[in-house]
């Protein structure tokens, strides 16, 4: 036995010194200490050894252990200062580089316009809602007394997932979801993404929304009014002129567009406003009694108005941007400029 671990020694400390690298080394020591390892098996022969043997040979066990594991740590570190010394021959640093700065992102101009529209709507007590983009036909048509044979269920103006499933068209749905979870009263902002098959200058298939309707007892068409107008000089200026044009939505009643004085050439007319002075901006009204009915609300006891806008359209107007493509197709010469 004495014999053994004399010899085993000796090719321990052989095989350290032969070791050329960490992995090598790791070897060596699964060799001799591993579960399967020479001293492992060695130890086992120990229950054939006398009682007085045993302490005398467990002991010489023992210095040898102790023995391989400090000559194992040193050839290891040694193995990896040697390492990184050739490493710093092979990859030598030319301090006279410049240095490399670092890209600070930024926010999007969509983005930009976005929260700076909640942010003054959250100062009139509107909350902000979401709502999934993958919608059903109920709340997405249905429920906004869309009725089945309105163009806006033509395949060429939605883009249908199902018979029942569409890519939203507009972020309406999220007023009867909230509508339909929360009684009155109830003041939200929602934006979000939207999508129709329709792709020019000024249209995109992906865009962004931001809706906004406000349900409580006794609110009129004067209260849209003068939220839209205050939202409008808050964003644009005390001095832009804002005027409402009667118009339709299946799902408000009244309803209106909303015009801003031009703001490229103040109101006198120009290229961009076709020279009547006036820019359409949003869509509003008061919402319809049928969809009241869908989300269980009485008509008889609670008013209240919508109104919706694209965000492109109010980044492209706020910014001086002409084609609506620009704020997708991630061009770093046009986004930098935000």
């Amino acid at each position: 036995m004495k014999e053994r671990l004399e010899k085993l020694q000796q090719d321990a400390l052989s095989a350290l010194q032969d070791a050329v690298d960490e992995k090598s080394l790791q070897d060596v020591r699964v060799r001799f200490l591993g579960k399967k390892g020479e001293l492992t098996d060695l130890m086992k022969g120990m229950r054939d050894l006398s009682s007085d043997e045993r302490p005398v040979i467990g002991g010489m066990i023992n210095k040898v252990k102790e023995q391989f594991e400090v000559l194992f740590a040193e050839r290891r570190d040694a193995l990896h200062r040697q390492a990184i010394s050739q490493r710093l021959q092979m990859e030598k640093v030319d301090v006279t580089l410049p240095g490399r700065n670092t890209f600070v992102g930024h926010k999007h101009p969509v983005t930009l316009v976005t929260e700076e529209i909640v942010a003054i709507f959250s100062k009139l007590g509107f909350v902000v809602e979401e709502g999934p983009e993958i919608e059903q036909d109920f709340y997405n048509f249905e429920a906004l007394n869309i009725p089945k044979d309105h163009p806006a269920r033509d395949m060429q103006d939605t883009f249908y997932i199902s018979d029942d499933l569409v890519l939203r068209t507009h972020t309406s749905p999220v007023q009867i979801r909230t509508m339909m979870r929360q009684s009155p009263p109830v003041r939200v902002i929602a934006p979000g993404t939207v999508y129709r098959r329709d792709s020019d200058l000024t249209h995109s298939p992906m865009f962004h929304q931001i809706e906004g309707f406000l349900v409580d007892k006794e609110i009129t068409f004067g209260d849209l009014k003068g939220i839209l107008t205050h939202f409008l000089k808050e964003y644009f200026g005390e001095k832009l002129g804002v005027r409402f044009r009667p118009s339709f939505f299946p799902f408000t009643e009244p309803s209106a567009e909303v015009d801003i004085a031009c703001v490229i050439c103040s109101g006198k007319g120009c290229r961009v406003c076709k020279g009547t002075g006036w820019l359409e901006i949003l869509g509003c009204g008061m919402i319809d009694p049928e969809v009241f009915a869908s989300v269980n609300y009485d008509s008889s006891v609670y008013s209240g108005f919508a109104f919706g806008m694209g965000l492109e359209r109010i980044a492209m107007l706020k910014y001086g941007v002409n084609d609506l493509r620009l704020f997708f197709e991630n061009d770093l010469r046009f986004l930098r400029q935000f």
